[in-house]
Formats: C-alpha cells, structure tokens, sequence
C-alpha cells in the first residue's frame, strides 16, 4: 500500500508538472491559429483567382469559397490568442504583443475581417465583376491588422 501511495503522489507531481509546461508551450494554441490563416488564405486564393480570370469564375466555387470565409471569422479567437504566445516569447509566431496591448483594437479589426467575409458571401456568386472590389474589402481588413499586430517577416 505505502509502495501504491508513493507512486500516486510521484505520478501526480509528474502529471501536474507536464500541465504547468502544457500551458506555457502553446503549441496547440498556434497551429489553431497558423490552421486557420491557412484556410483563410485559400480560400481568398480562389476568390482571387477567379477575380483576376487566371481561374475561370464558378459561381458555386466563389460561393463556397466565401462561405468558407465567413465561418473562420466565426470562430473564438480569445482561446487562440493566450498572452505570451507573441514573437518575443515563442518561436514560429509573428504576433506582436500589441495583441494583448491593444485587444479592443485586435477585436475590432476581427470583427471588420468578419464584416469583409460577409459582404463577400453576400455578392461571391453574382459574377466574377463583384470579385474585385470585395477582395479590397477582405485584403484591406487583413492588411489592417497585419499592419498593427504583426511582426514582419526576417
């Protein structure tokens, strides 16, 4: 029983010691975000394309492709975003600490992301015309915030 007791109270300290580090790591936290860029960019590749006719405009495509778009902007930045997941603290990050600085302005600049996504979905599957100024639109939200909150590359 002492033997049982003992390893209980090690694994414990173990287990409890591997979370403390779990939490400190946000690795889990970045590639939610990274992964969510990614789809982002994507997406806004084929809605580019076909606004600059290097793809042939499939309204069904566009649609979807904007859809898409509109259900990132959805998703709950705040678990994505713990402090101390910036570029000075970690590595394979270009987020600046004005994030957690300036969250109002973090926030506001993922709701007008969200605003851009949904004028697009609004409009993606009436022609390829639309396209154009609605990339703008879309661009100019991610430009913002990149322009405020994230590093530049090496």
């Amino acid at each position: 029983m002492k033997i049982f007791i003992t390893s209980a109270v090690a694994a414990a300290t173990l287990f409890t010691g591997s979370l403390a580090y779990a939490q400190d790591d946000f690795s889990g936290q970045l590639k939610a975000r990274q992964g969510q860029f990614r789809i982002m960019a994507i997406n806004l590749g084929i809605l580019g394309d076909m606004a600059k006719g290097e793809t042939e405009y499939n309204a069904v495509a566009a649609q979807a492709a904007a859809d898409t778009l509109v259900a990132v902007s959805m998703i709950q930045q705040a678990p994505m975003w713990p402090e101390g997941s910036d570029e000075m603290s970690i590595d394979g990050t270009r987020a600046q600490t004005t994030i957690w600085e300036q969250t109002d302005d973090f926030q506001s600049k993922w709701a007008d992301f969200g605003s851009a996504a949904e004028a697009m979905q609004a409009s993606a599957a009436s022609g390829q015309d639309a396209l154009g100024p609605l990339m703008g639109q879309v661009g100019g939200a991610c430009k913002a915030c990149h322009d405020d909150h994230r590093a530049p590359a090496d």
